[in-house]
């Protein structure tokens, strides 16, 4: 994959920015990457992934949360995931405990990714004034719920 990267920038030339769908068509016009049936498949699955993780509903309360939710384990050498319901009452209680636990992984993983950048960048531009990124988001997430509360005092 690399090397035919490599062949993309240099034959496209461009401004420094890759977008992986073109650097995939270009790469499958030109027989450099053929997908196997387990790709196919991959793929059919991960729009069926992203399908669930898009189904929003909204609650008697106004609230819009997801519907499902996953949980990623491993099976053998392979990584895998299930979906519930939130609304699925056979769904079990367990499987979103482990799905909130993973996501909120995430997101802790995330944090220290963005500050590892933020830090790596303000390091490479020492004379700039550096860049602050909070970490804290109890303000942000208080705030995005006050039409919530406001709809339930009206």
């Amino acid at each position: 994959m690399k090397s035919y990267i490599e062949q993309y920038k240099a034959e496209v030339g461009g401004d420094g920015l890759l977008d992986p769908h073109e650097v995939a068509e270009w790469a499958y016009k030109r027989g450099l990457h053929k997908p196997s049936i387990r790709t196919v498949v991959d793929a059919i699955a991960s729009d069926i992934s992203q399908f669930f993780r898009e189904e929003f509903r909204t609650n008697q309360d106004g609230q819009r949360y997801r519907a499902k939710h996953a949980v990623r384990f491993k099976k053998g050498d392979k990584t895998m995931s299930l979906w519930a319901d939130m609304d699925d009452e056979k769904a079990p209680r367990d499987h979103f405990v482990r799905s909130f636990a993973q996501r909120r992984q995430q997101i802790v993983g995330d944090c220290f990714q963005l500050k590892t950048d933020v830090d790596v960048y303000n390091g490479k531009n020492a004379t700039a004034q550096p860049i602050q990124v909070p970490l804290d988001f109890t303000l942000d997430v208080e705030e995005l719920q006050l039409p919530l509360k406001g709809k339930k005092a009206a």
